[in-house]
């Protein structure tokens, strides 16, 4: 501390002042820190009874540095000057700034990864589905094809009852509308004219199947994570993704629905089908033999829910506290990549859900996806979780 009269021609330092003084400016009188003022401080001082400010000292020490001043019996009254020393402090907020911007940058490349994270397990999800898929669009397109090649038989012999008529037209010759009798019945044109319908029905038939996968795969397969929330059809989400992951399935598991009414559902429709096929992926492959997958809907206080049971193998007691926790996976190496639910938890925190989990060994489990039927407004679209999988 300093003690400076009214005309600033007297001060009067104390011995931690000289003691600063003499760290601070080597060499100088103490009084030399009071040159480290700014002009109009001591004017501030005056009128407001306190200024306040730092000084960098040319050794490198930061000063903060407060001016008092006190006017008694209506005179100018003394300065009172005090200096402490704040380089350390200074130096561990500056430590504190440059880790905090270091975690910044973590967050923002944590966040890049997590969406990288998120289009290579779409990427391994599709990638795992397509050999299913290739097998259910090649069904329909073999018959398809096949009728397709009878047809066209057909088609040859009608067009040579045909010509035979119109020969037959042009004479009244006995012999001739024999030879078309003959000619219908060779061709048996009565077993064509019953059949050519119902061949082009099943064709039909096969190439609306067609594009009922191939459209399911684009929706399951689209993006559109900068698109606002829209209100969808979460039983249309359902029969899609059931739709792509059935040839996973329908082998093995037997797929009970018991739907109640739902209302539609702001959402990423894309995204919550993301997170249903990864649950009815997770429910097929804890079935070993034979089973049940049970999947159940419904509405209550403004949530939509979505329940996906099953009657396999059911998770430890010491796993399920973790299945949520990146990369953890309980299947064998090489079947898990530990993401699935850890991405479902994600997409489903940032839709403002949640996932409930209840599961008994040998018994099975079952998962249940809870939306808001109506997005928070404040909130916008909410931030992702960041948690695991027992999955993937």
């Amino acid at each position: 501390m300093v003690l400076v009269d009214r005309a600033r021609g007297h001060a009067w330092p104390n011995p931690s002042a000289e003691a600063l003084a003499g760290q601070a400016l080597p060499g100088q009188a103490p009084s030399a820190l009071l040159d480290q003022l700014p002009p109009g401080a001591w004017e501030r001082a005056r009128a407001e009874g306190r200024w306040a400010g730092e000084a960098t000292m040319p050794s490198g020490a930061v000063l903060e540095i407060v001016l008092r001043h006190d006017a008694a019996d209506g005179e100018d009254g003394l300065f009172l000057v005090t200096f402490d020393d704040v380089t350390a402090r200074k130096v561990r907020q500056q430590e504190l700034q440059q880790r905090h911007d270091e975690l910044e940058a973590a967050h923002r490349r944590l966040a890049g990864a997590q969406e990288q994270l998120l289009q290579s397990e779409k990427m391994a999800s599709i990638g795992l589905l397509a050999a299913g898929v290739a097998h259910e669009i090649n069904n329909p397109i073999g018959y398809v094809h096949s009728n397709l090649g009878t047809l066209h038989e057909y088609v040859t012999a009608l067009f040579s009852l045909i010509e035979q008529q119109d020969a037959a037209l042009q004479g009244a010759d006995p012999g001739v509308r024999e030879a078309i009798r003959l000619q219908r019945e060779r061709l048996d044109i009565d077993f064509i004219l019953g059949d050519l319908p119902k061949l082009l029905a099943e064709s039909r038939e096969g190439i609306e199947r067609v594009t009922k996968i191939v459209q399911d795969l684009k929706e399951f397969s689209y993006v559109g994570r900068g698109d606002a929330m829209r209100p969808s059809d979460l039983h249309k989400g359902l029969e899609s993704t059931l739709n792509i992951v059935w040839n996973d399935l329908k082998y093995k598991c037997r797929v009970e629905k018991h739907y109640g009414e739902l209302p539609l559902v702001e959402c990423h429709l894309s995204e919550i089908n993301q997170v249903l096929v990864n649950l009815l992926i997770n429910a097929g492959q804890a079935i070993e033999n034979r089973g049940t997958i049970t999947i159940t809907t419904g509405a209550e206080d403004g949530e939509a829910w979505i329940s996906i049971a099953d009657n396999g193998c059911g998770i430890a007691p010491d796993a399920l506290p973790r299945i949520f926790d990146p990369f953890y996976t309980s299947k064998p190496i090489g079947r898990g990549t530990g993401l699935g639910l850890a991405i479902a938890y994600s997409i489903v925190s940032k839709h403002h859900g949640r996932i409930e989990v209840q599961s008994e060994q040998g018994v099975g489990t079952t998962f249940r996806v809870v939306l808001p039927v109506v997005q928070p407004r404040q909130g916008g679209d909410g931030d992702d979780g960041s948690r695991g999988d027992e999955a993937q």
